[in-house]
């Protein structure tokens, strides 16, 4: 008997880690600090949860099945804002609304790839986009992004075979916290576009860029869905994680393609997700910019801890929007580091080992903090358990 397709690939990362705190204790004077999962801990604000409560009641359509590529007034309004955005042309039709970014992704490989595809990640990668191409028979071809976690155009032309069908990018980077220069992203759109090959760029965090002003110019290139399919999440911008939005961005051919998935797993998106997000997208400027401003604030606070933790031996190597990519000091490997935390500082974090290809010696020196999840307060907290334990 063959193996199964979700047997060819690892467990959920952040379930493994969660498995790690059951059963222990956390003083009152030292509680936990769980900076593991990249997503909000609040529930989303309460004029969103409002407009919700309004749209349960009134609106009989949010209980029902939706057209499978997502309402269309929702298609129609992440077309105009990205439209708007970065100075280019998106029309409705180039939109899909998605259960949820990860869904998008797997949306895009069904369409882009084949039996025996290939498509090349930069490592460390987000571990879902590993899990799936496993399970869908894609080989991953990981491409080495080094200490500055960039990615190299010119590295990434020598892994490209007749085998490739696609290129992903993360950015704001996940798990590396990196912001991807526009000139860097245009490089690889060229690049995808020599050999043929689609460039996927995941913007689940685009709303905690920190600089100003539209982060790449991809849009405004008047063929740009001849190469470009982009991924985005509401889960982040307007706390909806349990309400599972996403959307995906590409050539009406390719929706096509993806609208076969889409009906097959799960039919529709959840309607009453697509029209809070629809509400938040039409309300919540203010409110988001605000949100936006309080994660760069606590980037700068991860920055100043990691600049004194560098007397004990840490390393950050990538800072932003919801992340920290860090160096540590010790011998032992980050998976038994990663463990090791929990018991003696009552931290849980991710190993740099679920982002990297098996046997990487930078996956082992490596940790992923999703510092959303802790205000400057926590960041602080952290500096201390971690200087601690590195005076052991």
């Amino acid at each position: 008997m063959s193996d199964t397709r979700t047997a060819s690939t690892f467990p959920p990362p952040v379930m493994e880690a969660r498995r790690w705190i059951e059963g222990v204790s956390f003083p009152p004077h030292r509680p936990l600090l769980n900076v593991s999962q990249a997503a909000p801990v609040d529930p989303p604000p309460e004029p969103l949860r409002r407009a919700m409560a309004e749209i349960v009641m009134e609106d009989a359509s949010a209980h029902l099945y939706g057209p499978v590529l997502g309402l269309p007034e929702l298609r129609a309004e992440i077309a105009a804002t990205w439209a708007r955005d970065h100075g280019g042309p998106v029309a409705p039709e180039q939109v899909a609304v998605t259960s949820g970014c990860n869904q998008a992704y797997c949306a895009a490989i069904a369409a882009l790839c084949g039996e025996g595809a290939e498509v090349i990640l930069p490592a460390p990668w987000y571990f879902n986009h590993r899990m799936w191409n496993d399970m869908a028979g894609v080989r991953t071809v990981p491409l080495d992004t080094g200490p500055a976690l960039l990615p190299d155009p010119e590295a990434a032309a020598a892994l490209i075979t007749p085998a490739t069908r696609a290129i992903v990018l993360v950015s704001p980077n996940n798990p590396g916290g990196v912001e991807y220069p526009a000139p860097l992203l245009a490089a690889f759109r060229d690049l995808c576009r020599a050999h043929g090959l689609a460039l996927i760029l995941d913007e689940t965090y685009r709303d905690f860029d920190s600089r100003e002003g539209p982060a790449h110019d991809l849009f405004a290139d008047p063929d740009w869905d001849d190469v470009l399919v982009q991924l985005y999440s509401f889960s982040k911008a307007y706390r909806l994680t349990g309400h599972r939005v996403g959307a995906v961005t590409a050539s009406p051919a390719r929706i096509a393609q993806m609208e076969r998935f889409l009906d097959t797993v799960t039919i529709c998106p959840t309607s009453l997700g697509q029209k809070a997000a629809l509400w938040g997208m039409r309300n919540l400027g203010d409110w988001l910019a605000g949100e936006r401003a309080e994660i760069i604030a606590r980037r700068r606070a991860m920055e100043a801890s990691f600049a004194r933790l560098e007397g004990h031996g840490w390393k950050l190597m990538g800072c932003g929007a919801y992340f920290g990519w860090i160096e540590h000091p010790f011998e032992e490997a980050s998976d038994a580091l990663a463990q090791r935390l929990v018991h003696e500082a009552g931290v849980l974090l991710l190993p740099g080992t679920m982002f990297t290809p098996e046997g990487s010696q930078a996956g082992r020196r490596q940790l992923r903090i999703a510092f959303a999840n802790v205000d400057a307060d926590g960041i602080n907290e952290l500096e201390t358990r971690l200087a601690a334990l590195s005076a052991r």
